[in-house]
């Protein structure tokens, strides 16, 4: 495999190429069990616009802060991590920014295209949504370079949140049951974002980044994680009142994944215990997706 397609490998995260639609189709899915309107082509759809959508957010994230992560001293663990060959494309020179902002273009315009197909009000629901993760983005990567206090980490984190929620209302409405799945996922995504950050410690002293153990110590961090697991386990038991039985068996399944995940990372409070615990928080959230789609497609 050549450097240019070892680089956009990278740049996409190809190796996550199937979690990003699997939790946007789980809130559609889910949406058709209350509202009907399920079709494989439908499914098709939405399952594009949700990985076109993600990417091109993976993409602006790289392109804003392309100047700090070129200041990048370690490279083994959340960088290799989430890059399957260890680059960052663009402040390596591999992708230059003309093009990584063009790719950008090219994703939200295809997205948008994608979702301007939904059946009115729904298109606007999820297109509204869309550019409001995309602002958000922007925000958490401004702001987290000067903050006193995780104002960044707590409103940004909001798109992730938000993202399988857009999912549901491509074909649901705003209702009970979006709004539980936004209460249940939130503090899962502020608890993956701890994870992350404590794994990338010593690249964001470096870049001047306000991270949450740049701001609370990697032991702090450490409790962060612990105590948004702790209420995305209350807002889980509120979630699944509204679910079947085998998506609450996924949810159960991927809630023992973090318990596990937090224990290890308790004990040892350190960057390579949290390396070797993110992928239980990937695996939960793909249980939690996947046992959704499947409760739904059986039922």
């Amino acid at each position: 495999m050549n450097a240019t397609l070892r680089a956009y490998v990278d740049l996409f995260r190809l190796q996550f190429f199937f979690a990003w639609p699997l939790l946007f189709c789980s809130g559609y899915l889910l949406a058709t069990v209350t509202y009907g309107g399920f079709s494989w082509f439908e499914l098709g759809k939405v399952a594009l616009i949700g990985f076109f959508g993600f990417e091109a957010g993976l993409v602006l994230n790289d392109y804003i802060d392309r100047t700090f992560d070129a200041k990048d001293v370690e490279r083994n663990l959340l960088t290799r991590y989430w890059r399957l060959f260890g680059t960052r494309p663009i402040p390596d020179g591999l992708i230059s920014p003309r093009i990584a902002a063009g790719l950008v273009i090219g994703l939200v315009i295809l997205t948008a295209g994608l979702i301007l197909t939904l059946p009115y009000p729904h298109s606007i629901y999820v297109i509204l949504l869309m550019f409001y993760c995309y602002a958000i983005e922007i925000f958490y990567q401004e702001e987290k370079r000067e903050q006193k206090h995780p104002f960044a980490q707590v409103i940004g984190r909001t798109d992730f949140a938000l993202f399988p929620v857009a999912g549901y209302l491509c074909v649901g409405s705003p209702d009970i049951t979006a709004l539980l799945y936004f209460v249940f996922f939130y503090p899962f995504a502020l608890a993956h974002l701890g994870a992350n950050d404590l794994i990338d410690v010593a690249n964001d002293r470096a870049r001047g980044m306000k991270s949450i153990p740049v701001l609370f110590s990697t032991a702090g961090t450490a409790y962060w994680i612990a105590g948004f697991t702790a209420v995305h386990i209350v807002t889980a038991f509120l979630f699944m009142a509204e679910l079947g039985w085998i998506a609450r068996m996924g949810i159960l399944a991927g809630l023992v994944l973090l318990l596990y995940a937090n224990a290890v990372i308790l004990r040892d409070k350190s960057p390579d215990a949290a390396l070797k615990m993110l992928p239980c928080f990937h695996v939960a959230m793909v249980l939690y997706a996947a046992g959704i789609c499947a409760g739904a497609l059986i039922g």
